[in-house]
């Protein structure tokens, strides 16, 4: 038994090397990340905005990542993922460095703080793709579900409290303009560890080609969405995905801080507690499903976790206790990052290498899509029918969406023929790790595949590979 073996599952990422060096540099850049949203907000209450200042600059961010996610996506799939990153983090320093000297010099304003926001929103839309697409050049794919764990569990952590926490005690002692400047210290740690990594070469093949930069960028994108629409286990899940966003997101951002103080009396610590509870789930969500193997029934799985892992929200609208906010908040955080764990692994697994950027980037801009809507109509749905029955909505209809799915899709027979464990494969399925490694498609979900002699772009050879079942 190797060392690497003996080590506990969740833990055999980090006996790479390039892996440690990754993950040091995502956790300065989720430190980074979550510092620069407290600090940003003070700063804005320091030049005596309004809530509306605030929204300008949160909105900044949001915009900048729904207008970039989907050219990043393409540019993760033809530039080095490494070099993206490594100007990404150099990006974010320059931001965070600007942002700290017009502090400390005092000409800042929120149209600064927004345009800032902006750039790092688009940052953002580059670094995801780019990640995701890279993760499985760099490990084996038997630990990609651990590697997608160890981000569940930092990102909640680092970025969610560490970073908030950090930005908090930086204030305190100075002034905004230090939280800046420091988080702009953290990610020149984040530059020099992807520095010290190598560059892995791309795993897909481009063929030289006269076409224009943007023609050849509207053709990759239409190949993704085309990927996208032809690819049953992915559309049905991003379908359920983009109708849970517009019942949940809503009532998690908007309503909890009202239900908060309406039903139990408290405050913004009462407010930070519940939210903390949920990272902390999330966390614990992350670690656990990382610790073992991927499960056999594994979109069921992820599928009935997302749905039925929101039952708790009924409980948010009408208990008076705390407490049980509490436990209904890390209970929800638990099986929202357990199932994305095992969503960023299927997708590392399944989808063709040459096509993950896009896919990534597809997930992402899907996700986003009735996020906006979602919070737009919350507070209406919670002011004219009560908190207690917009809650109830957001606990009840998931499960609802999540066995329609199941049952319309036929995502059981699709995980059944498709396993994705890490014991030896059948060497007459084209899928799990071989399709992966970009040697052959998987059977389920033809598409373009790269023969020598044709220069048509894919991970196979030149002819379209038919499907077994629709």
């Amino acid at each position: 038994m190797t060392s690497e073996t003996r080590m506990p599952r969740a833990l055999r990422p980090f006996s790479s090397a390039q892996y440690r060096r990754l993950v040091v540099a995502l956790a300065a850049s989720l430190l980074s990340a979550g510092a620069w949203i407290v600090a940003a907000a003070w700063q804005v209450i320091e030049l005596g905005g309004t809530p509306i200042d605030l929204s300008i600059v949160a909105v900044g961010a949001s915009l900048g990542l729904v207008l970039a996610v989907l050219v990043g996506g393409v540019v993760a799939d033809r530039v080095p993922q490494r070099r993206v990153l490594l100007v990404v983090e150099t990006a974010r320093a320059v931001v965070f460095a600007a942002a700290g000297l017009l502090a400390a010099t005092g000409s800042i304003e929120v149209w600064h703080l927004a345009v800032l926001s902006f750039v790092l929103g688009v940052a953002d839309g580059f670094f995801y793709p780019a990640y995701s697409a890279w993760l499985p050049a760099l490990l084996p794919a038997e630990q990609l579900l651990a590697a997608n764990g160890v981000e569940g569990v930092l990102r909640p952590v680092a970025q969610n409290a560490a970073g908030p926490a950090l930005a908090s005690l930086l204030i305190a002692v100075q002034a905004p303009w230090l939280a800046f400047l420091v988080v702009g210290g953290l990610q020149v740690v984040a530059i020099v560890a992807l520095a010290l990594m190598r560059t892995t070469p791309l795993r897909r093949d481009l063929e030289p080609s006269d076409a224009h930069p943007l023609r050849q960028m509207a053709v990759d994108l239409r190949d993704g969405f085309a990927y996208l629409l032809r690819t049953r286990w992915l559309f049905a899940t991003l379908a359920f995905s983009i109708l849970l966003v517009l019942v949940v997101v809503g009532p998690l951002e908007v309503l909890i801080p009202f239900a908060v103080r309406d039903q139990t009396g408290g405050g913004a610590g009462e407010f930070a507690l519940v939210l903390a509870s949920f990272g902390i789930g999330g966390a614990a969500g992350s670690l656990l499903v990382s610790s073992f193997r991927l499960p056999r029934r594994y979109l069921t799985l992820m599928i009935l976790a997302w749905g039925f892992g929101c039952l708790p929200l009924a409980v948010m609208g009408v208990t008076t206790w705390l407490w049980a906010m509490v436990v209904a908040a890390f209970v929800v955080g638990f099986f929202f990052d357990a199932g994305q764990v095992v969503w960023g692994t299927l997708l590392q697994r399944r989808v063709p290498p040459a096509m993950l950027g896009r896919v990534s980037s597809l997930d992402f801009f899907v996700s986003l899509a009735l996020m906006p809507l979602s919070m737009a109509i919350a507070g209406p749905v919670g002011e004219w029918l009560g908190l207690a029955p917009a809650f109830l909505i957001a606990g009840v209809v998931p499960p609802l969406l999540a066995v329609v799915t199941l049952a319309t899709a036929r995502l059981g027979q699709d995980e059944l023929a498709h396993p994705l464990d890490d014991g030896p494969m059948d060497a007459t399925q084209t899928t799990g790790a071989e399709a992966a490694a970009g040697f052959a498609a998987p059977v389920d979900e033809p598409h373009p595949v790269r023969d020598p002699s044709s220069g048509a772009d894919g991970p196979g050879g030149g002819r379209t590979v038919a499907a077994d079942e629709e």
